[in-house]
Order: structure tokens, then C-alpha cells, then sequence
């Protein structure tokens, strides 16, 4: 896609496990693209930015942290249109007590994992052996796509296979608590462990395509929308990924991020940490791949935790003192610049992340590769001028990502109604908003309100950024929140639309935010 192609757009932060159909089971799928492009199409965007697919590992709900950088977490299949579920009769060859939990999920206001993950694993279990005993012994044209699938990706999905096949049979405990064979990834191992497990092999290579083939289609149906996604910095120790690249992370470290304005005390993730020196003696290998999975996905996507490819921060797992690596601005300019290039040619949109505690010369950086850092607007302030004013939104510069936050931070509306009086009037004082407002809105007592919300919104679609990107909660002005970093609660990574996404067309509320936002794209060219 040329620059002219790209233009000035706008577009939506829309978690997908967020956006389920009337008859989606409790969390939004791959099928629920269709719906959520087609409703954002309507409303003048351009782009949907989705947070990670990938597989999750066992009882995390956070989709940072992936069993594999590879696979689509089977959460996101549409079961129902899987052929083989419909063939034995779909929801119906469920038992009662299944749906009756079926139901549940679905009433349920939050993303209940735990149920949904053991009802599509029944489904997809059914479904795989009647594949087995329909598909493969006909040799179906089911079948051939099959093969060919197993052919095409086999540079990661024989790996991934295998690896949950090992997890499974071992109780999904970690890969360091395996016998020493497994554990250590020999060759021999892993082949009898391949063939032992044939079957479960089988399965998640099934799953994967099933993921594979609705995700190809759906690309199919997005209205014009182009699909973000989201590159995690790392993946879960306990990964496909890790085990076979043990050489290339550093496991007596914890990944995590010095103190900043999510945390005063710094944040330890609990991931491993980049042995970068590996990585390189490999030349990158594995994050080419994953660069070249993310192009096979989505239309571009974003660099999640950008800093950290420049420099790492890591906690020793004992006693010590977190450290940089590495832990000079020579080293750590040439090791990002390296990085960011494999993902910035990878022939698709990238993004990169880079809030928190950046230093300039990572800024400066991402301004030399053309590659879009974000504009928060809350944090985008002249901090060395008396009185800290916010920076006009129109001043921008093109080559970035203007929002109102993140899936991390709280939404607008808490933001606005917990911030000082001296904050809203030096928002109120921006050149921009004055000329939005006119004077009609107070911002300067005004507790958070539709007038307010909009005059915030209309002002970063105004921008000189070519990408506007909005959380969903701050286009309708909500007080949800998607997570809450630096802790863990049942409320995190759990927030659903308080409607089916195949009816917004029914609620006057997102009928209205969809005309709002369309007059928006189009006054200020982002159509």
C-alpha cells in the first residue's frame, strides 16, 4: 500500500475477545469481524487496531502472555461455523448441562475464560474426529486444504504441534519441569514424543487451521477496514517458542519496565529476557518470523513495549538490582535500529509503542525510520515550560499515532473528571479546542460530558497526525477499562460491549457515535 493509498485515517482500539455476535459463545470471534469492520466502515474508519490473538498459556486471560507467537488462540474460533461441528448437529450435540453453560457465557456481562475455553475445546474436539472419520479417509478436498495447510506453515506449526501435544500429556506443567530430554529440546525426543502423541499432534494441527482458514476469509469481509494487530515484546517463558530456542533468552531474568506513570515502582512481568547476543549470532531469525506471521495476518500492526528492543529492562530472579541490556546508548541505538528495520520492511504498516520511559535518542530514531510513535494527548505537554501546557494536537507531526489513550490507560472520561482545574484550563486555552468549542463548552468546571467528550475526540481527528486511533470506551465516552497494569484482577482483559456487535444498527446510542464519527472523517479528510 502506497502513502497516498494511506492517507489521513482514523480508526478504533476494538479488543476482539470484546465484540461478540448475539450468537457468539460469550467472547468475540473471528466471525465477529465481519460485523465490527462493517459497523466501523459505516462510522468513516479506516482502521481496526486489535490486541494480540495469540495463543494464551494455561489460566492467563492477558494476551501478552502467549504460548506461542505463532498460533491463534482457539478462544477466537467461530465453532459454529466450523463444517465438521455443523455436520454432527452443531450447539445441539452438546449435552444439556454444556448448554446450559453456553447460555451462561452468553448472558454473562464479562468475558467469563474459563467456561468458554472448555465448551469450543469440547466442540473442537468433536469436530477434529469427525474430520478424521469423514475428511481424511475420502481424501475430501477438506482433506487437501488440510495438507497443504500443514505444508505451507509447517516452518511453525510443527514445532507449536508437538509442544502442546508434550504440554497436554504432561499435565500442561511448564517445559522446565519435563524429563531432561524433553526439556532440553533434543531431537530424539521431540521425534518420539511426536510420534507417541500422534493424535493430539493431530489436533492442534487441526485447530490451527480451522483458525487459519476462518481468519483468510474474514479478510475477505472487512469493508475496507484494514486490521491492525499487535506484536507482543515477548512471549510466556513456559512457550512453543522459548523451549526451542532456550540458547536465546536469558531465564534467569524477569522482562519487565522501570518505574514510570504505570507504576512507581517499576514492573516485573515475569517473562524471560533477550539474550541479545544469541539472537544476533542467528540473525534474528525468530523475530523475522514473527515479522513475517504478522504480515501473513493483518495490514500493519503495532510494536508493542518499543523501547525494550533498544534496550531490555531486566530483574534478576534472586537478589540484584534490574539492569539495561544492553547497558550503552551505542549498543542499544544500533540493536533497535536493526530491529525496528526487520519489522519496518516486512511489507506492511508498523506502529511502535513508545510510552513510558523513553529516551530521546529512541524518539529521534523512530523519526529517522518513518516508523509512527503514539500522541497521547493527556501526555503530550511541554514539560519544561512553566505550567506544562499541552501541545496543540494540530502541531503533531503527520508521521504518528494521535489517541486519547490506551487499552492500558484509564479511559478519558476518568481521566477528565480526576484531573485539576489547572489541566482543563490549559486544554481549553489550545488554539484547537478554542476554535472546536467556540466558547459553548466550559471546559474548565465542566465534569466529563458528551460536549466535553466530543470536543476532546474532534480535536485529535483535527491533528496533523496521519493516524487517529480511539479505545472504544472513549468514542462512547465510558468508564470501562481493559486493564490496569502492574496488578492482577478478575476485571482485567474481560470487558465486553454492553450490546451484540450485529446489533449496533439497532441502538440509537452507537447510531448516533457512528454519524458523529463520520462527519468527523470526512470534514477532516480522513475518508
Amino acid at each position: 500500500m502506497s502513502d497516498a493509498q494511506r492517507g489521513r485515517r482514523s480508526g478504533v482500539v476494538m479488543p476482539l475477545f470484546s465484540c461478540p455476535r448475539t450468537t457468539s459463545w460469550g467472547i468475540g470471534d473471528i466471525g465477529d469481524l465481519d460485523a465490527m469492520t462493517g459497523w466501523l466502515a459505516a462510522a468513516g474508519q479506516r482502521v481496526v487496531q486489535l490486541l494480540p490473538i495469540n495463543e494464551m498459556a494455561p489460566g492467563q486471560n492477558s494476551p501478552y502472555s502467549a504460548i506461542s507467537a505463532m498460533a491463534i488462540d482457539p478462544l477466537y474460533i467461530d465453532v459454529s461455523a466450523v463444517p465438521e461441528f455443523k455436520a454432527v448437529g452443531g450447539e445441539a450435540s452438546l449435552t444439556d448441562d454444556e448448554r446450559s453453560r453456553l447460555e451462561n457465557v452468553r448472558r454473562s456481562p464479562e468475558v467469563d475464560y474459563g467456561p468458554i475455553r472448555q465448551l469450543k475445546r469440547i466442540a473442537l474436539r468433536t469436530a477434529s474426529d469427525r474430520f478424521v472419520a469423514a475428511e481424511l479417509p475420502r481424501a475430501t478436498p477438506r482433506a487437501s486444504g488440510f495438507a497443504s495447510f500443514l505444508a505451507t506453515q509447517a516452518w511453525w506449526i510443527d514445532e507449536y504441534a508437538v509442544f502442546r501435544a508434550i504440554h497436554a500429556a504432561h499435565g500442561d506443567r511448564p517445559w522446565t519441569e519435563w524429563p531432561q530430554a524433553l526439556r532440553a529440546h533434543t531431537e530424539a525426543a521431540v521425534a518420539d514424543a511426536r510420534r507417541e502423541l500422534f493424535d493430539e499432534v493431530f489436533f492442534h494441527q487441526y485447530v490451527q487451521w480451522i483458525a487459519h482458514t476462518q481468519w483468510r476469509e474474514v479478510r475477505e469481509r472487512t469493508h475496507g477496514v484494514a486490521l491492525f494487530g499487535d506484536l507482543p515484546f515477548m512471549v510466556d517463558g513456559d512457550s512453543a517458542d522459548v523451549w526451542a530456542r532456550q540458547d536465546q533468552f536469558r531465564l534467569d531474568l524477569s522482562l519487565g519496565a522501570p518505574p514510570d506513570a504505570f507504576s512507581a515502582t517499576g514492573q516485573n512481568w515475569g517473562m524471560p529476557v533477550y539474550r541479545w547476543d544469541a539472537v544476533a549470532r542467528d540473525d534474528f531469525g525468530w523475530l523475522r518470523d514473527r515479522a513475517r506471521r504478522h504480515r501473513d495476518l493483518y495490514d500493519g500492526y503495532r510494536l508493542d513495549h518499543l523501547v525494550g528492543f533498544y534496550r531490555t529492562y531486566g530483574w534478576p530472579q534472586g537478589e540484584g538490582k534490574a539492569f539495561f541490556t544492553p547497558d550503552n546508548e551505542a549498543d542499544q541505538l544500533a540493536l533497535g535500529e536493526r530491529v525496528v528495520s526487520i519489522f519496518r520492511d516486512s511489507g506492511v504498516d508498523v506502529i511502535a509503542e513508545d510510552l513510558g520511559v523513553v529516551p530521546n535518542f529512541v524518539r529521534a530514531s523512530l523519526a529517522r525510520l518513518g516508523v509512527p510513535g503514539f500522541r497521547v494527548f493527556r501526555w503530550e505537554r511541554q514539560w519544561q515550560v512553566e505550567g506544562q501546557p499541552f501541545t496543540d494536537p494540530s502541531t503533531y507531526p503527520a508521521t504518528s499515532v494521535a489517541t486519547s489513550g490506551t487499552h492500558d490507560t484509564e479511559p478519558l472520561a476518568v481521566w477528565w473528571d480526576s484531573t485539576g482545574s489547572h489541566d482543563r484550563r490549559e486544554v481549553a486555552r489550545l488554539p484547537t479546542v478554542q476554535r472546536l468549542t467556540g466558547g459553548r463548552v466550559d471546559l474548565t468546571s465542566a465534569a466529563f460530558n458528551p460536549s466535553v467528550r466530543d470536543a476532546l475526540l474532534e480535536a485529535l481527528v483535527a491533528s496533523g497526525s496521519d493516524l487517529v486511533l480511539f479505545p472504544a470506551q472513549d468514542v462512547f465516552g465510558w468508564r470501562d477499562r481493559i486493564n490496569e497494569p502492574a496488578t492482577i484482577n478478575e476485571r482485567n482483559w474481560t470487558f465486553r460491549l454492553p450490546w451484540p456487535i450485529d446489533r449496533l444498527t439497532d441502538v440509537p446510542e452507537a447510531v448516533e457515535r457512528q454519524s458523529a464519527m463520520w462527519a468527523w472523517s470526512v470534514k477532516y479528510g480522513r475518508i
